[in-house]
């Protein structure tokens, strides 16, 4: 079993391979139903559609496979700032959507994925030398 989980040190790897799964699920989610989006944006849950739904379900399994890949590839500078800039992207996106467009409520539907995402943001940046510019060193 070991074999198939990624290969670099430390636990981020780990992480970021939770992460990707939990996308899938969360995107498996949304296509099947809207009840559990609608507590994300619980202030707005009538403007919670089908269509809004699947949209975002695109948007979270395309976050989903780019960590996937990062898990695998922390590494590779590339890849390594893309996978970042896809938490910069959902921070700011579900902060905006509780304190700008005021379609979600404080709980754990908006602010699981905030903690996550600033969490996992800053553990990136601080780690940003330790994965990709030291690799070289470690050749």
């Amino acid at each position: 079993m070991s074999n198939y989980l990624p290969q670099a040190s430390g636990y981020l790897p780990y992480w970021t391979l939770f992460v990707s799964v939990v996308a899938v699920f969360n995107t498996i989610q949304n296509l099947l139903t809207v009840s559990i989006t609608k507590q994300i944006y619980s202030a707005k849950p009538e403007q919670v559609t089908e269509l809004s739904a699947r949209l975002f379900a695109v948007w979270t399994f395309t976050s989903g496979v780019i960590r996937f890949y990062a898990a695998y590839n922390l590494n590779n500078k590339t890849i390594y700032h893309i996978t970042i800039w896809t938490y910069v992207i959902a921070f700011f996106y579900f902060s905006s959507e509780l304190l700008y467009f005021k379609s979600a409520k404080i709980g754990p539907g908006v602010l699981s994925p905030i903690v996550v995402s600033s969490f996992t943001l800053t553990w990136m940046v601080s780690q940003y030398n330790y994965y990709v510019k030291n690799e070289k060193e470690r050749k």
